[in-house]
This record gives structure tokens, sequence and C-alpha cells, in this order.
């Protein structure tokens, strides 16, 4: 502990002379990467152009792996908080499932609103699950007393929408992967109604001192949140001081062409 708080001091000492020099190191999953960071990393290399940036592609297993052996600085995941027991965790937003079909799919023609048995009558091409429990999608199958075929699985939402596109099953993907090119031949039907509402969060070590540019690279991140708000949950000692903390901040709940429309 004493060596911890010794490092933590030398690196405060650092961020009086070089906020604007250094390395951010981040693991998340393929969705993040792909669709919601981009344009994050990008007003982030704008601001601080002398900082290098690593990011770190994997499953929620790989990406506590890397954060526990102090590989990368921060973890940017959903769900699976039981594996990240030792970080502060702050949510960012909020998102939904939808399913991906091919123009001219039966579901696609389908008038009324989906339900899970229909659903369940269609081979399903989804995300890789998670080997620490059952996963939010299965139990939203079972609760109904129905067992879901899956039958193709991958990590990346874009190798998903090829296998849907190829006829192999029905997609079920985050929302934010559905781009508005995707609409000239794909369908998105909502399924907010069928599976819970999922919530993104990013974590870093608890005993960890927030350099200027990091506080800043969650502000982007998470602009619901204040500087000065990031750096008090950085110092709390507990997540519940942390839930407290944001307990009556709103999330956005991110979307994906549809949201990218309305604008």
């Amino acid at each position: 502990k004493i060596l911890g708080e010794v490092g933590n001091n030398t690196s405060l000492g650092g961020d009086l002379t070089a906020e604007h020099d250094g390395t951010l190191s981040i693991a998340t999953t393929h969705t993040q990467a792909r669709y919601v960071l981009p344009e994050v990393i990008r007003a982030f290399r704008e601001r601080y152009p002398r900082v290098d940036l690593e990011l770190h592609q994997g499953t929620s297993e790989q990406i506590a792996e890397l954060i526990s052996t102090n590989k990368v600085d921060f973890a940017i995941a959903t769900g699976s908080q039981d594996l990240f027991s030792h970080l502060t965790l702050m949510p960012i937003y909020h998102w939904h499932r939808i399913v991906l079909v091919p123009k001219g799919h039966v579901l696609a023609k389908q008038q009324k609103p989906l339900d899970m048995q229909a659903l369940a009558d269609h081979p399903l091409v989804t995300y890789v699950f998670s080997g620490t429990g059952e996963s939010s999608f299965k139990r939203a199958f079972r609760e109904h007393g129905l067992e879901p075929r899956v039958v193709f699985t991958a990590r990346d939402a874009d190798i998903i929408k090829t296998y849907v596109r190829m006829g192999m099953g029905v997609g079920v993907i985050a929302s934010m992967a559905f781009e508005c090119t995707d609409r000239e031949d794909l369908v998105s039907i909502d399924a907010s109604t069928l599976f819970p509402r999922v919530t993104t969060w990013l974590g870093f070590p608890r005993d960890m001192v927030l350099r200027g540019y990091m506080v800043d690279f969650v502000h982007l991140f998470a602009p619901q949140y204040s500087p000065r708000l990031i750096r008090d949950a950085a110092r709390a000692q507990t997540q519940e001081e942390v839930d407290e903390l944001l307990r009556d901040i709103p999330l956005p709940l991110k979307g994906g062409c549809e949201q990218e429309a309305a604008k």
C-alpha cells in the first residue's frame, strides 16, 4: 500500500509538469471500439496530440485480465461487474438490443410487435456469451419458458451482420451497431421490450490518481459528468461511495442509425 501511495504521489507530481504528455491505454469490446469510441478518440487526439493512445479489444474476461495485471489504464465494458470488483466503475450510457433481418424476411413483414416466441422460432446469430454466468440474452428467453437456438456467435457485430445477410439466422446486436448504410439490405426491429436495458461503464483501479488528460477523456466519453465529479469519484474509497455520487445523474440512451438521423 505504501509503495502504491508513493507511486501515486510521483504520478501526481508528474501531472503538474506533463499534463499533455503520456500514454492512455484502454481495453474494451469491439462494439465500443468500432461504433462508440471513434468520435471520442478524435476529439481527444485534437486536444492531446502528444498523448499516445493504445486500444486493446477483447471479451470481458480478457479486459479483466488486462486491467488486473496493470497492462491498461481504463476498462470499458458492459455488464460482468463481478469481474471488476477491484475497480471504480462509472456508468456511461444505456443501450438496447435490436433484431436484424434481411429485407423480405418474414419478421420484417410482420405487422404485430415482435415477441419472444416469434424470435425463438428462428435460428439466431448474436454475440459470444460470457463464460462467467448466464447472459441476460438467454435469461430473457428462459423467463418465457423458451430456449433460443443460437447457431452462430461472434464478438464483432460486422461479422454478425455478414452472416445475417447470408441467411444463416436472425441477428441480435447492440442498437448502436446498426448504421445507416445497413438499411440498404437489412431491417432493424426494436427489441427494447424483449431484453433488459444494458449499461456500458468505464472502470479504473481504485487507487489510481487520474492525470488531467485521463479526466478529460472520461468527460469526453461521458459529458454528463463534470471533471470535478470525475475526480471526486476517483477519490472514493468504495463503489458504494461512487454510486451515491452519481446516483442522480441521468445516463443517455445510445442508439444507432435512427438516433443519428434524428440529430
